[in-house]
């Protein structure tokens, strides 16, 4: 896959840390298209929708994350995806829900190393988000990048808020979701669980709101 042309992409709000990054417009009636990415350690990764054919790379990609990065993750001691979810997530209901890989090496052989979703939840204009990075491509800026891009395409479908629940021993997470503007709101889950939010339609500043 080529990389995104110049023309149709915008640059990122620069960051201290942030990888080299750049958005397609997304237009609500067209499938997500691909992107390739540059991070910060001049890797690079094209981002694009799951497929059906990625059933295998994606489970692959589960049993490679830690123990600790699949709790963060699915907030149970799971080693790989059960038949049911395996089959749910290369077959998303795309009325409802968006799922995005990102991907290395050459397309007869790629690689999965993140992957991100949005889903609706029964709130109308409400989703939910999760993001997972393998161990291996963490500390890279990629988990940044995915989280804005499934802002941006959100957005762009209408959704007027995001959402998610998150450890509260997850610190890089914490950190990531204050970056990018989410605030914590009072938790369903006890306090071992954080939930916090970002409202879409506000434009983004350099000021973000605070999360313990």
């Amino acid at each position: 896959m080529s990389r995104v042309d110049a023309s149709r992409r915008r640059q990122l709000r620069p960051a201290s840390s942030a990888c080299y990054v750049s958005l397609v417009s997304i237009d609500p009636e067209l499938a997500f298209q691909p992107l390739t990415v540059r991070l910060r350690d001049d890797s690079e990764v094209t981002v694009r929708a799951i497929r059906a054919a990625d059933a295998d790379e994606l489970q692959a990609a589960i049993r490679s994350i830690s123990d600790e990065g699949r709790y963060f993750r699915f907030f149970s001691s799971m080693d790989e995806l059960t038949p049911q979810l395996l089959d749910r997530a290369v077959h998303s209901n795309t009325n409802r829900e968006l799922q995005l890989v990102a991907v290395v090496g050459p397309a007869a052989g790629e690689k999965i190393v993140a992957g991100t979703r949005y889903s609706a939840t029964k709130t109308d204009g409400d989703c939910e988000f999760a993001v997972a990075v393998i161990d291996g491509w963490q500390g890279r800026g990629l988990a940044r990048f995915l989280l804005e891009t499934l802002i941006a395409a959100a957005r762009a479908r209408g959704y007027a808020r995001m959402e998610g629940y998150i450890l509260a021993s997850n610190v890089n997470m914490l950190r990531l979701a204050k970056r990018l503007g989410f605030v914590r709101l009072e938790s369903d889950q006890g306090p071992d669980v954080y939930f916090v939010r970002k409202d879409l339609a506000a434009v983004d500043s350099d000021r973000t709101p605070e999360i313990p």
